[in-house]
């Protein structure tokens, strides 16, 4: 297994491409280290050079669409882009704080990440302990545990079971389409709005009150967050 590492600017930008498995955790370090099967390279850029992520297996991409930069607003940004190249399966350790930008061919597991993670998985995804939850897609299952949410108008899709976990959420308008039809509910003013499609069941985690919307008041899988 080849081994690279990179020291890693203040809320680093990383964009991380593997074709198959990755896990990234987050750690009390400066470097990013990277390991991987199949071929793995690291390079910097400069963010005028990150226009488009494409992440191919053979013939077939995945994933091929603009780059939208994390937001950083706590500390002082680098002004570059690191980005992770892994043919196969890999394991990245990044700062903390960092910003990252995933694409797997197969699984994403995520762990302990204080800054923004988009992440875009072929198979199953799983994010844990991430601070700032941007875009993200799988093709199997999804399981969610993130603190906040970008965005107030978003849509997360999965091709099996979706687990959603937003803490900070209180006012939202949900709307979730899963193999047992279509739901509708709301917690608080509205003030933001989340679509869940999953071509298996969706469970919506939240410790908020929660009320279905006409027009049949229905409510789906309602789970309280563990306090483990």
């Amino acid at each position: 297994m080849t081994q690279r590492s990179i020291l890693a600017g203040p809320n680093q930008t990383i964009i991380i491409k593997a074709g198959g498995s990755v896990k990234v955790n987050g750690y009390e370090g400066e470097r990013i280290v990277a390991e991987g099967t199949g071929g793995l390279t690291l390079d910097r850029r400069s963010q005028s050079e990150i226009g488009r992520a494409r992440a191919a297996i053979g013939d077939h991409v995945l994933f091929d669409l603009r780059i939208k930069l994390p937001s950083r607003k706590e500390k002082k940004a680098s002004d570059d882009v690191i980005e992770v190249q892994i043919g196969g399966n890999g394991n990245v350790l990044v700062p903390f704080e960092s910003n990252l930008k995933i694409y797997g061919g197969t699984d994403i597991h995520v762990q302990s990440i204080r800054g923004e993670v988009d992440a875009y998985a072929g198979l199953h995804l799983t994010l844990r302990d991430v601070d700032r939850l941007g875009h993200a897609s799988a093709g199997g299952s999804m399981d969610i545990d993130c603190q906040t949410m970008i965005g107030n108008d978003v849509t997360f899709s999965a091709g099996d079971d979706l687990r959603f976990h937003v803490a900070d959420l209180t006012s939202l308008r949900l709307r979730v389409k899963d193999i047992g039809g279509y739901w509708e509910a709301r917690m608080g003013k509205l003030e933001k709005s989340v679509y869940l499609k999953s071509g298996g069941d969706v469970t919506f985690v939240t410790d908020q009150q929660i009320e279905p919307l006409p027009p049949n008041y229905i409510l789906g899988k309602i789970e309280r967050p563990s306090t483990s």
